[in-house]
């Protein structure tokens, strides 16, 4: 009987390993660290027949076959597969591979930003259209624990790092809401990082593109019926905005002199210009599932947006406080800054060797001040300093637990009515945090303490 090595007993991990061992299939598990929630997994696959392996990466004899939850190929274990001649394949590819016959189709996208978001937004779609449907993948649920499950639709969130490690993947509809630099360290190069994500294309029935993204509209390019979104009026075979509506003239009866109104702009929230695109990403693949106009509507006032993406925390003096902790690249943090007009910017973190010279000039004319923190905030402070010279900026260079009540405080006080002070700290969160909803927590909580010191001061 073959073996097949799973790479990892994280929540992918475990779940690829549970329904290999439930099909009978022999399956051992490496992974580099105990802790009490790994050896608990690793109790609960024991039962099952599945051997884990604590300690070194080393690949076990006779394995057939290693399945990755997205680990790099230069990975020593991954190295050590592919140098042997061993299959590697992710689990999304996996998946895909153990789909029963009338299985669900997948709506597919990926994006360097805004993933979640649409895939959610596109879920709402779908259950408002009356479909039975589950957001899978890289939001945070396994898809290989929901392929055999009687779904309408699946809608499938794909990392690069997914991607890269799946060959077979045909979804019913693709989508690449934007490509822009990130995951380099893993990658190699931007051209390999755009590559993986052009791989959702490959096989896709449907090829749906921001045609606002020049590299997603590259990406889509050898593909001369793909489908267009646009924040601007659509063109016949595309979907896009006219005054305050979404606008769809690709799946009509006739593109070229038809229009369908899908939503307003009131429909979308939170409401930002890269919201409004997740919107039409998300419309369009529902769209491509036949699903109706007055389902888009519903389905988007049905959304509730996850924590951390735009979220307006409270109100003080006149000023918004907006947690955008999700903003984990320059990319996203570009969105954020150009969705407010006056704007004190709490930024820094790592950066993950992403260069934010042009973040900084776009965002200039709308800054008022600047509190960075986080170990990369020397190279923000040395891009406003070129491009945003009378900009005033607060160096925290502090990284305890409380540094939060400073930047708070800091921020507070660059700020004037009419301003919005924006947690959007364009890196990662792991220098100082244990992930970016801890540190957009930490926000929120310093926010409320600004708040209770100035009730108690009237």
């Amino acid at each position: 009987m073959s073996l097949t090595c799973v790479a990892g007993l994280g929540v992918s991990g475990t779940a690829v390993a549970r329904v290999l061992a439930e099909r009978g299939e022999r399956v051992v598990v490496v992974e580099a660290a105990q802790g009490e929630r790994r050896l608990a997994a690793a109790a609960e696959l024991a039962r099952l027949g599945v051997e884990t392996r604590f300690g070194a990466m080393v690949l076990p004899e006779g394995v057939t076959r290693l399945v990755t939850t997205g680990w790099a190929p230069h990975h020593p274990l991954i190295a050590a597969a592919l140098d042997a001649g061993v299959e590697v394949v992710g689990e999304v590819e996996l998946a895909w591979r153990l789909r029963p016959a009338q299985a669900a189709p997948w709506l597919a996208l990926t994006g360097t930003n805004g993933k979640t978001t649409a895939v959610r937004m596109l879920t709402a779609i779908l259950l408002a259209a009356g479909h039975k449907a589950l957001a899978v993948g890289n939001v945070g649920v396994p898809v290989v624990r929901a392929v055999a499950e009687p779904y309408d639709a699946l809608a499938v969130e794909l990392s690069s790092f997914q991607l890269h490690w799946s060959s077979t993947l045909a979804p019913h509809a693709a989508a690449i809401l934007n490509v822009a630099p990130d995951h380099l360290d893993w990658h190699g190069s931007m051209e390999e990082y755009a590559a993986a994500k052009g791989r959702i294309y490959e096989r896709a029935k449907t090829v749906i593109f921001n045609a606002d993204d020049p590299e997603a509209t590259r990406l889509a390019a050898p593909y001369p019926k793909a489908v267009g979104f646009t924040l601007r009026v659509p063109k016949p075979g595309e979907l896009g905005v006219v005054e305050d509506l979404l606008v769809d003239r690709a799946f009509v009866g006739d593109p070229a002199e038809a229009a369908e109104e899908l939503a307003t702009l009131e429909d979308v929230r939170p409401f930002a210009p890269h919201n409004v695109a997740n919107a039409l990403a998300a419309a369009a693949l529902a769209r491509s599932l036949g699903v109706p106009s007055e389902a888009v509507s519903r389905g988007l006032r049905d959304f509730v947006p996850d924590p951390h993406r735009l979220s307006h925390v409270d109100r003080i003096g006149e000023v918004d406080y907006i947690d955008d902790s999700k903003a984990t690249n320059p990319h996203a943090a570009a969105a954020a800054l150009a969705s407010y007009p006056s704007i004190v910017w709490v930024a820094g973190g790592q950066l993950k060797g992403a260069d934010v010279d042009d973040l900084v000039r776009q965002a200039a004319p709308r800054l008022r001040g600047a509190v960075l923190l986080g170990v990369d905030r020397g190279q923000i402070a040395e891009a406003i300093a070129r491009h945003a010279p009378n900009v005033p900026v607060v160096d925290i260079a502090d990284r305890e637990t409380g540094v939060m009540e400073r930047v708070v405080a800091e921020a507070a006080r660059l700020a004037s009515p009419g301003d919005t002070v924006l947690l959007s700290p364009s890196g990662a969160s792991l220098d100082m945090f244990a992930n970016y909803p801890a540190r957009g927590e930490a926000f929120a909580r310093a926010v409320h303490e600004l708040r209770q010191r100035r009730d108690r001061g009237r």
